[in-house]
């Protein structure tokens, strides 16, 4: 994450900033599900926790979406600024740098899939940031090679908002229906 965010400065790529900002939510939402899950698990037996501890799983899975907003408005914000504002990028680093977080992503992926219950909003939201990873990379690595081939420096930013779009879309679902939960809603 911080490579890509280096890379992305130094080689001006809105695609490998916005993977490398959005990879770097995961070290937070990771953070949050591990305290979420220690929490769930200290106080499993705990009368104070009338209804048990399982809506500590669902807030932690409600802030991550929150969190993937976030990221998602920002990526929105800066690439239509790019696209505005057309920087030139050094497309052969950026290449390189944006295929190597699509193989750390996919590894991710494929371990978390293994993992993951449809009932666990927790491990949910760290497989979807995971596979939003995997489709920032995708889409970076598609806009920077079509870019450099046929020198187009607007490709960058419009993949940065293509993937805020996407990013919202799944955060909207994990906030529904992680919300859902906490507020007991059928």
């Amino acid at each position: 994450m911080l490579v890509e965010i280096g890379f992305g400065y130094y080689t001006n790529s809105m695609a490998l900033l916005a993977d490398g900002w959005h990879m770097s939510s995961h070290v937070l939402a990771i953070g949050l599900t591990w305290f979420a899950y220690w929490v769930a698990r200290r106080n499993h037996d705990n009368p104070r926790f009338v209804a048990g501890t399982a809506k500590i799983l669902a807030l932690s899975g409600y802030t991550s979406a929150l969190l993937l907003q976030v990221i998602a408005i920002w990526m929105a914000i800066e690439s239509v600024a790019r696209f505005l504002n057309p920087q030139e990028i050094m497309f052969g680093e950026a290449i390189v740098v944006a295929v190597v977080g699509l193989i750390v992503n996919a590894v991710s992926a494929v371990m978390l899939h293994h993992k993951r219950e449809d009932s666990d909003h927790n491990i949910r939201a760290a497989y979807l940031h995971v596979i939003a990873d995997a489709l920032t990379s995708l889409t970076a690595i598609a806009a920077l090679t079509a870019g450099w081939l046929w020198k187009i420096y607007a490709l960058d930013a419009v993949s940065g908002v293509i993937c805020s779009i996407i990013i919202t879309k799944w955060a909207y679902d994990l906030a529904k229906n992680s919300g859902k939960e906490l507020l007991d809603y059928k």
